[in-house]
């Protein structure tokens, strides 16, 4: 039986980038798609919080985990994998550092902007969850698109910093959260910097099969949506 029991939903870049990592580390893992399952009493008995990318594993002190970068941590941690995650202080703090950046202040922006066209519901508070009429919403969509820039720009010039990839010469668990996180970004046709396009092609080139399949699913979404705007 494999040691992971890893719970997703294929279309959510959140997902792909657990899914990328634990087949770029060759982990022994079980994949199951629990898209519209995540709020019946089975799963929720094993996941209060109903999310994906969820792990089960024996060792962990409730049976699962949820959040990705928490599980890339735990998963490197476990297994030792030094190569995605440095045990140097320094350097790892660096990958933390990008991690935390993209799910605190990235992912936000890039939420509001991309969610309303992959039909993704909005959180509560924010104008695109809420009973605004469609042009207030489309101007807060717009506001988060362009806001998009300055954090991909700290990306490039601090966290990148002429280097292949965040993690040096080989892609670390922050270049593949980064890089399943930009792929949604075709949603809203995106014009991604120069940079960037060279960036997402060097790690689909790197990590090969192990990046290609999740993200086919991704971008097999993205162009489901997008025909039926048509």
């Amino acid at each position: 039986m494999p040691a992971i029991k890893l719970n997703v939903i294929k279309p959510s870049v959140n997902n792909m980038a657990v899914r990328v990592f634990v087949r770029a580390a060759g982990l022994d893992f079980t994949e199951n798609d629990v898209y519209g399952q995540t709020r019946t009493p089975d799963y929720l008995a094993r996941c209060p919080s109903h999310l994906t990318p969820m792990i089960e594993a024996d060792d962990l002190p409730k049976g699962a985990l949820w959040e990705s970068c928490a599980i890339m941590q735990y998963l490197c941690n476990k297994h030792g994998l030094e190569a995605f995650y440095p045990k140097d202080p320094a350097r790892r703090a660096m990958i933390d550092s990008a991690m935390f950046y993209l799910i605190g202040t990235f992912y936000p922006y890039l939420a509001r902007a991309t969610y309303p066209a992959l039909g993704f519901p909005q959180y509560p508070g924010e104008v695109g969850h809420g009973d605004a009429d469609a042009g207030t919403k489309e101007k807060a969509r717009q506001a988060a698109a362009e806001a998009l820039a300055e954090p991909l720009e700290v990306f490039h010039a601090f966290y990148l910093d002429d280097k292949p990839f965040i993690g040096g010469a080989k892609p670390s668990i922050a270049d593949i959260r980064l890089a399943a996180t930009l792929e949604f970004l075709a949603a809203i046709d995106y014009a991604l910097p120069d940079w960037a396009k060279t960036y997402v092609t060097a790690m689909e080139t790197s990590l090969g099969g192990a990046y290609a399949e999740p993200a086919a699913d991704v971008r097999g979404y993205i162009a489901y949506v997008e025909s039926q705007k048509k």
